[in-house]
């Protein structure tokens, strides 16, 4: 009879029994199947748990191990070991290496704020995103739709946690910013949470509960103090944010996972000042369903929303029953995105090339037509 069990290091690891080492770290049998070749070899799974310089922490069924990474560290930033993956070991070398890491399941990406717009992975096989938004400042609901869009992307399920909500005494206001908010992520859970009286916190819990979650947010936003909230003790060291504009400095320097009392685990992450999209086009698109439903239903097939009869988005822009800075937004994050993508696809530049082309025709040709009615 075929045995559901990898040996390791003189230990039997089941992939089946319910009180497996590294089930509390979102082990199970998809990942067993996957990892069996490499258990041949001699090789123990791990968790990735903090990455720094070329080291990383790596959660095994025997304990806790720090492994060299330097055979996964190719030219491609897309590739680089980072917190979530599930890691091949070798247990034998003095000192151990990382050998390889098992595919991702979600991945969630953003460019980084260099000019050449490269990749950054900033957490690997995450299930739920919760992009903390603190009520301590005014909301940036753009700010919110960017983040949802790269969580989208990564394949990951957002959660938007309005943190500091007992900053807010009036519940009539507060039920408001959740409303604006929950009109800014439609199909998203949005909590309001303050880790300061606990309101909210069990309800995170609940949403989060079951598997990885990544944290995610501006530094100042409250994530530490979440983190701690959902872990049930002091475990990230947290700042005050300032007073006169609510930021704060990065009281986490790396990407940590942490298993949470609920179940699952957690990813807290420092702030992240800049949020660039990187081809995360889907995600967009799922951030502004509303808009992408209406225009299925203009009368030209290329609207551009702009001027065009027949123009289902402009017409919801004229009822009211879409703000217009949804547009606004949604033209923003498709723009960037383009201009990321082109960066590496020649195709896509080629577009955007014939694009200016038509627009300046078009721009030259308005201006004809008005020069001649003015004689």
């Amino acid at each position: 009879m075929p045995s559901n069990s990898l040996e390791f290091s003189g230990t039997s690891f089941n992939s089946s029994a319910p009180s497996r080492p590294l089930a509390a770290y979102g082990w199970d049998d998809d990942w067993a199947a996957q990892f069996a070749p490499y258990a041949a070899q001699g090789l123990v799974p791990g968790r990735v748990v903090r990455v720094d310089r070329g080291q990383c922490d790596v959660v095994t069924a025997s304990g806790m191990l720090r492994a060299d990474t330097a055979f996964v560290t190719p030219h491609d930033p897309m590739r680089v070991i980072c917190t979530g993956d599930w890691a091949a070991v070798d247990p034998g070398g003095d000192p151990q290496f990382v050998r390889t890491y098992l595919p991702r399941r979600t991945a969630f990406v953003r460019s980084t704020s260099s000019n050449r717009s490269e990749a950054q992975i900033l957490a690997a096989n995450v299930d739920h995103a919760i992009i903390a938004v603190s009520l301590a400042v005014e909301l940036d609901l753009g700010r919110i739709e960017r983040f949802l869009a790269l969580a989208w992307e990564s394949g990951a399920q957002p959660v938007v946690v309005l943190s500091k909500c007992d900053l807010v005494p009036d519940p009539v206001g507060l039920s408001y910013l959740v409303q604006d908010v929950r009109t800014t992520a439609p199909g998203v859970r949005v909590v309001a949470v303050s880790a300061r009286t606990g309101e909210g916190v069990e309800a995170l819990a609940e949403a989060v509960a079951g598997g990885t979650s990544v944290l995610l947010g501006q530094s100042g936003a409250g994530k530490s103090t979440l983190a701690n909230a959902l872990l049930g003790e002091e475990v990230m060291a947290v700042q005050a944010a300032r007073e006169v504009d609510g930021k704060g400095r990065h009281t986490t320097t790396t990407r940590n996972l942490l298993v949470l009392p609920g179940g699952g685990a957690l990813i807290d992450t420092p702030g992240l000042r800049g949020v660039g999209l990187y081809d995360a086009e889907s995600g967009v698109g799922q951030v502004f369903a509303e808009i992408e439903q209406l225009a299925a239903e203009c009368r030209f097939h290329d609207c551009a929303h702009v001027a065009e009869p027949g123009c289902a988005v402009l017409a919801a822009i004229e009822d009211g029953s879409l703000p217009e800075r949804r547009l606004d937004s949604y033209r923003k994050l498709l723009r960037e995105n383009q201009r990321i993508v082109a960066k590496t696809d020649a195709r896509v530049r080629a577009e955007i090339r014939r694009d200016w082309k038509a627009k300046g025709a078009q721009g030259r040709a308005n201006g004809a037509l008005k020069r001649g009615r003015l004689r």
